[in-house]
């Protein structure tokens, strides 16, 4: 097998579990090793210490597969570790049918990533060396997970740094374009040939399912309150408004909410699940707020829920600044013509406000502008959240470090007059595992505040 010798000066990065060996980290190549063959790896002073596949043509010239030798990546040796990866889902989702069976990296398969719908699996093949493998990997996901259809999702753009092409398309079996799954008891209808990535982004669900405690308890301000009546002989608790007149809306006690960059309306599907009054879902895709649409009345909620095509940055201005319209109508300034509609057509807050944008920042080169965007839209956003209400703030780039991301929304918060008590900090879920020393898996930021302003303090 060809062997791949490490610079004596090199960090020990491998040695300390990260999978990657760049271009500049290699002294020399013995023998003649094709992209995407196996080769071994060696220190300096030529004792083995991994084995890998190459790629001339990547920065990332070997992706490390064992720190054992490795003769090769077959049927077998996928197997084994799709049976690895399958026991870690069972263990921490016990019966959950939807989430991401392989994670690249973090299951020891850099390269490759499966998600799982049940009884359809989409692949993604992110490498040469896994390319190289699609028929081994095929046929082993057949044998350890018996799915009825495999759907490859190759469309991505980080191919191109390994000389591949996109691709997309059937790998095995039966694969319908939509896949209606469950998570968190919710039905959730996913396209798997049109959606982003793979079609669902499964890293949020716990951070989902935590939103539960924010979604009642808000009845009171609204000037509702239980009270204790008599009727028939029999006593009950009914809600009873400032007119002493019993409500009869089921969820009273709900939040309003505002979800930005809904895609799916996965958060906007658990607001509602867990009690929310009314949920106004926002995303500038019009296929994503389709796909949202079909996902509430999928499990009953259109009653709760608006929907808004329109881009997040301009719609939380707006309502800002429709906002601070009002503010300066209500103090009864004569220079301010109250016969005038608000110019912004915004002025609306709520309870609570989530933000789940995109990545911003996708290179390092990028994290600068970044900033702004995350400090615009949590600016924005948090002015939006009614006193004493919750923002729900997340950041999925790698390079926005989580104390550069907190400094962030701390000098938003300056700027906005607030002042946020962090009440929860998240990361990606448990089929989202992470090697420790390998700080690219360690990607999603997700905070819940508590926004109260300075001046009522």
């Amino acid at each position: 097998m060809p062997s791949v010798i490490l610079d004596r000066n090199r960090k020990k990065r491998l040695e300390q579990g990260h999978p990657w060996i760049f271009k500049s980290e290699i002294a020399s190549v013995e023998g003649e090793p094709a992209s995407g063959d196996l080769v071994q790896v060696l220190n300096h002073q030529g004792r083995f210490l991994a084995c890998g596949y190459y790629n001339h043509n990547s920065q990332i010239t070997v992706r490390v597969m064992s720190y054992e030798p490795l003769e090769k990546m077959d049927t077998g040796f996928f197997a084994n570790r799709f049976r690895d990866c399958l026991r870690h889902r069972e263990r921490f989702l016990k019966d959950d049918k939807a989430y991401r069976l392989v994670y690249g990296e973090a299951d020891f398969l850099p390269g490759l990533i499966v998600d799982r719908f049940d009884r359809i699996l989409v692949v993604q093949l992110l490498t040469l060396g896994m390319d190289r493998c699609r028929e081994q990997i095929t046929q082993a996901l057949v044998e350890v997970i018996q799915p009825e259809g495999i759907y490859e999702r190759s469309d991505v753009s980080v191919r191109e740094l390994e000389g591949l092409e996109q691709r997309k398309g059937v790998l095995y079996g039966n694969c319908p374009r939509h896949v209606t799954v469950l998570e968190n008891g919710l039905e959730i209808k996913v396209d798997i040939e049109e959606g982003q990535k793979t079609g669902y982004f499964f890293d949020q669900r716990e951070n989902r399912a935590s939103i539960q405690p924010l979604m009642t308890g808000w009845g009171e301000r609204s000037g509702i309150s239980l009270q204790e009546q008599e009727q028939d002989g029999i006593k009950r608790r009914v809600p009873v408004n400032k007119s002493g007149k019993e409500v009869t809306f089921p969820y009273w006690d709900g939040a309003t909410v505002l979800e930005c960059f809904s895609h799916t309306g996965s958060f906007t599907l658990n607001a509602c699940k867990y009690g929310a009054k009314k949920v106004t879902c926002l995303d500038i895709s019009e296929h994503a707020i389709q796909s949202a649409r079909e996902n509430v009345e999928l499990n009953g909620f259109q009653d709760r829920v608006e929907f808004v095509v329109d881009d997040a940055f301009q719609y939380l201005r707006n309502q800002v600044k429709g906002t601070e319209e009002r503010q300066e109508r209500a103090k009864g300034d004569s220079k301010v013509d109250t016969s005038k509609p608000l110019t912004a057509g915004g002025g609306r807050t709520w309870d609570v406000v989530i933000l789940d944008p995109p990545a911003f920042a996708k290179t390092r080169g990028a994290v600068k502008g970044a900033c702004r965007g995350y400090k615009d839209i949590n600016l924005h956003g948090m002015k939006l959240v009614n006193e004493g209400g919750y923002l729900v703030t997340a950041s999925c780039s790698y390079h926005m470090k989580p104390e550069l991301f907190l400094d962030t929304i701390r000098e938003a918060a300056q700027d906005a007059g607030k002042v946020l008590r962090l009440v929860e900090w998240r990361a990606a879920g448990k089929d989202h595992p992470q090697i420790l020393g390998v700080e690219e898996g360690h990607y999603l930021k997700f905070a819940v505040f508590e926004v109260r302003s300075k001046s009522n303090l």
